[in-house]
């Protein structure tokens, strides 16, 4: 993929055709949808709000009951077979579900659509897990971002898109039946065109035996994540964000009808600017990331989610006096404009939380099982949308809450929500805080990243030229880093809160503290010993004039403790940057440093224990870094 343009994915057999199976099942599964839902909103229980509130809820219930059901054997499937030869599969069976679904609304049978709805929702459960299985087995790790940021766009404007277009035929006079069953079995057909050009992808785990007990292979489901820390937090940040996502949009229908005042055409336009928002959100994450999974991006997509889902309401918080206005008539309206402003920007802030998490989960789960565990996920993701549309209706219904009161109670139970996953998976929080002053106070450029091992203790030896060098080597390598640190600069206010929450580990010199000396090889020794990366900067302190110095010994005792592979690091151009010590050095300590300066990242070929003298490693770290100080 090139390493600017994340589209490329599209003109590739490995990723195009999957990518437009899957764009099609959703917009499909929303065409089908939003007719459904206009018709029984706009048509059948016209000017009864609590009828249509209640058709819009059992609606987006029956849709995700599926998932709970049978997400566990679904991701068995796609763990044990071909995922092409699947995809084809749930493609022929989407032909049939549409084919039955003309004849119900053709007789405005709200029962027999609903039955299709649940099918609908039967066919989605078993892409889920096939769908997030496929990416990493096709794309590389710099690809995965800007493919699941491609797959989150794709699905939000197929949202966009069919809901325009299932809105768009059902208004039809006298043939509105006949072009929405036409039109979703045309795009049925589409889909299954695609999936038939899907290239096979190799089975995960081909001996598996399948379990078709729901009940037990969700819990050994659920067990598969409870084991993996981050990937349990991860999962439930995304299940979180259906909750909050689904009551925005299920209740979007009639937010613009009773509070909006608006026709049918201004609930599609407002879906309009909610799906675009989330599509903005996606495709800004693989170049806001650096083409890595940066989950940093999570804590600041669930602060916007919750700053414009709190003056969403502020923005129009009674319902509407005037009723039945046309789009035109709406925006002519000074107060829709903070409106707009509120559910756009929402919607990009949720881009930023969700596909940092999905590309985690996909990067972190076993891949014999990942299938299973976004099955998992996906139970997760089922249990919380049909908590969300059952207590949507209890705070409607029986507590009396206004919609706009409804969607600010979502926005503030996010808040609560993202603190308590924070506390619980500190990363997350430190990421964003390094991505936050490493981008702004920097542009920086990588070079050879991918040297460094996905897995497994590696140590991580690097020269030390700035304040900021833990943060800068921190946010930009994909995995977590342990780094020693010199306790003078650990104990740094507010940085020192980042080290501590990064786990990084205090050192002084023997002369200093030598039991503090003595504690730091221990804890060095540990984190090898648990698979961990460990960074250290064996010139023993910050460069004073811009050179390298010589490298301590220290290296060489890990080494003789633990023997893993060396990976020497460059920091190159931040000497003279803000947080360096050139002016000190220069007897100017008020001289302007360079702002946003270009810096530069370069990782080196491992080196073997045995190979890695502190000689050795020195001499390579100047090769690396070259010129640039």
């Amino acid at each position: 993929m090139s390493s600017s343009n994340q589209f490329a994915l599209l003109k590739s057999r490995r990723f195009g055709p999957f990518f437009w199976t899957q764009a099609l099942g959703a917009f499909n599964d929303n065409v089908f949808k939003n007719a459904l839902v206009i018709m029984a909103v706009y048509q059948i229980a016209a000017h009864d709000p609590v009828r249509a509130a209640n058709y819009t809820n059992l609606a987006a219930a029956l849709f995700i009951a599926p998932f709970l059901l049978f997400s566990a054997t679904s991701g068995q499937l796609s763990d044990k077979y071909d995922k092409a030869r699947l995809a084809q599969l749930v493609k022929v069976l989407e032909v049939a579900i549409m084919v039955i679904a003309l004849f119900g609304f053709l007789a405005k049978s709200i029962p027999l659509l609903m039955t299709m709805l649940f099918m609908m929702g039967l066919h989605s459960t078993l892409f889920g897990p096939l769908k997030y299985g496929l990416l990493p087995q096709v794309l590389d790790s710099r690809e995965l971002v800007g493919g699941n940021g491609l797959i989150e766009m794709a699905t939000f404007l197929a949202i966009l898109l069919g809901q325009n277009l299932g809105a768009l035929l059902i208004t039809v006079p006298d043939h509105g039946a006949w072009l929405v069953g036409a039109a979703t079995i045309a795009i049925a057909l589409l889909g299954l065109f695609f999936s038939l050009r899907m290239p096979p992808v190799a089975a995960p785990d081909p001996t598996l035996a399948i379990n078709w007990n729901p009940f037990s292979e969700t819990w050994r489901n659920v067990g598969y994540i409870r084991g993996n820390r981050a990937v349990l937090l991860s999962c439930l940040g995304i299940s979180w964000f259906w909750f909050f996502g689904s009551v925005f949009i299920t209740q979007l229908p009639t937010y613009a009808q009773l509070v909006i005042g608006g026709n049918a055409n201004v609930y599609t336009f407002l879906l309009t600017v909610f799906s675009l928002g989330i599509g903005i959100g996606s495709l800004l994450c693989e170049r806001m990331s650096g083409h890595k999974v940066e989950i940093g991006l999570v804590p600041f997509g669930s602060i916007g989610m919750t700053l414009f889902g709190v003056d969403l309401y502020f923005a129009k918080p009674d319902l509407a006096t005037v009723h039945d206005l046309t789009v035109m008539a709406l925006l002519a309206q000074p107060w829709i404009w903070r409106v707009l402003a509120d559910l756009l920007l929402m919607a990009v802030f949720s881009g930023f939380f969700i596909v940092p998490l999905f590309a985690l989960i996909q990067t972190r789960s076993d891949p014999t099982r990942r299938s299973r565990v976004i099955a998992a996920n996906n139970i997760l993701n089922a249990l919380f949308m049909v908590v969300a549309a059952g207590l949507s209706a209890v705070l409607l219904n029986a507590a009396g809450l206004s919609i706009p009161q409804l969607l600010l109670a979502t926005a503030l139970m996010n808040a609560v929500v993202a603190i308590y996953i924070y506390t619980l998976v500190p990363e997350f929080l430190m990421r964003f805080l390094s991505w936050i002053l490493v981008n702004t106070l920097y542009r920086i450029r990588l070079d050879g990243i991918d040297r460094i091992p996905d897995e497994g203790p590696a140590l991580l030896v690097c020269n030390h030229v700035s304040f900021m060098d833990a943060l800068i080597i921190g946010g930009s390598v994909r995995r977590p880093v342990r780094f020693v640190m010199y306790y003078k600069i650990f104990n740094i206010p507010l940085l020192s809160f980042i080290f501590r929450t990064a786990k990084a580990i205090p050192i002084a010199g023997y002369k200093e503290n030598p039991e503090l000396l003595a504690k730091a090889f221990e804890e060095v020794d540990k984190e090898l010993a648990e698979g961990n990366l460990v960074c250290i900067f064996p010139e023993g302190g910050l460069t004073k004039d811009g050179e390298i110095a010589e490298f301590k010994s220290g290296v060489e005792k890990i080494l003789e403790r633990r023997p893993v592979p060396v990976v020497p690091l460059a920091l190159r151009g931040l000497w003279g940057s803000i947080f360096s010590r050139r002016d000190s050095a220069l007897g100017r300590s008020r001289l302007p440093r360079r702002f946003w300066s270009r810096i530069g990242l370069a990782a080196g070929t491992p080196v073997p224990a045995a190979e890695a003298s502190a000689e050795a490693l020195e001499a390579q770290v100047r090769i690396l870094r070259g010129t640039d100080a």
